[in-house]
């Protein structure tokens, strides 16, 4: 999706119209403290810049909806990038930057920080985002997880695995997808929960290469994949995929499988992938982009993510009522350390492929 641009003429009459049509009380009370003071600065810019929040992924859709009905006098400018490639962009326009934050894969979020391309900025409910999903320092901060579960047809399976041993038994011979975790951060993140359930950790990663290793010798693995596989899944050509919890609820809910998918979190241990925000270094609108992140993070902005089927980083939150039954607490699901993963990445290249692959 290309990013929408506004003429000089435009973003003008949107200034001019923001500081006196549109600059009005809060309808109802504060979601924070000092969120009418927020608005008012955000008005006299106008419009926030925000990079790779496609509108079809994660909810971001409602999102902006929700953010446009609440604040009438500041707009949304949103691109679809993906994570690496936004980091690229934010590094190839740092001396005169377009956007004001950016969504991305947290190690993204790392790799932009590093770069010298972040500032921090601390959102409201900062303080209940565990540590390891946030830099101290607010330059990056976790907003939802995506956490693997295994994605079940049942109309190719007769009997729906529950644990990662399961997966082992012979009645799953060629039925199994994943994606390859030398290429996918999808399939590093799901080697990586079998590793814990195999009572491996972030600096023992033999028990989760050994783990696939096992299941491709005894034919369990139908293929590997490079990209995800939604849309095979879906169209009914993949008995078992062991990929994230949302994909499965999306295809149930949404996209037609309905009541012929199971979505299981493993008995024994599932990762909470996270997905990061952060606000960029020199952003043309700073008081709007805090008034966006503020919002995301509010109890209202972290139920539309759930809305979406992803978790919110909110994790004690009330769930809304049409997600509750279906985003059920799991104690197993533990955070991914995005940099001990970082840490032991070519180490897990190298043990899954002498154990998958042989070489």
């Amino acid at each position: 999706m290309k990013l929408h641009k506004l003429s000089c003429a435009g973003a003008a009459l949107a200034l001019i119209a923001s500081s006196s049509v549109f600059a009005q009380a809060l309808q109802g009370p504060e979601l924070y403290k000092g969120e009418q003071q927020q608005y008012d600065k955000a008005l006299d810019e106008g419009m926030v810049v925000s990079f790779d929040t496609g509108p079809t992924w994660a909810n971001w859709g409602t999102m902006f909806s929700a953010f446009k009905k609440r604040y009438p006098g500041v707009e949304i400018v949103y691109n679809d990038l993906g994570s690496a490639a936004t980091v690229v962009a934010l590094d190839k326009s740092k001396h005169r930057p377009q956007a004001d934050t950016a969504y991305y894969f947290g190690a993204s979020a790392i790799d932009a920080k590093q770069k010298n391309l972040l500032t921090g900025y601390k959102p409201d409910n900062f303080a209940q985002i565990p540590d390891v999903f946030k830099d101290k320092d607010g330059k990056w901060f976790t907003i939802h997880t995506l956490n693997v579960a295994f994605l079940v047809n049942k109309k190719l399976v007769k009997e729906v695995p529950t644990s990662w041993a399961d997966l082992q038994k012979a009645q799953y011979k060629n039925s199994i997808v994943y994606q390859d975790p030398r290429t996918t951060g999808q399939g590093q993140v799901v080697v990586l929960a079998a590793n814990l359930a195999e009572k491996g950790s972030m600096t023992n990663i033999k028990p989760g290469a050994n783990y696939f290793g096992e299941l491709q010798k005894k034919g369990n693995v139908l293929r590997v994949v490079g990209t995800t596989p939604y849309a095979q899944f879906v169209k009914g050509e993949i008995p078992i995929w062991i990929g994230y919890e949302n994909d499965g609820l999306k295809a149930e809910l949404k996209d037609g499988m309905g009541d012929n998918v199971a979505v299981v979190i493993p008995k024994e241990a599932s990762l909470a992938a996270p997905y990061a925000i952060s606000m960029v270094k020199n952003g043309p609108n700073p008081e709007a982009a805090k008034l966006w992140l503020n919002f995301i993070m509010s109890k209202q902005g972290q139920s539309i993510f759930a809305e979406g089927y992803v978790r919110p980083v909110l994790t004690s939150m009330t769930l809304p009522d049409s997600v509750k039954d279906k985003l059920v607490k799991a104690p197993q699901i533990q955070p991914l350390d995005l940099n001990a993963a970082a840490a032991i990445k070519s180490d897990l290249d190298k043990a899954w492929s002498q154990q998958v692959l042989g070489h």
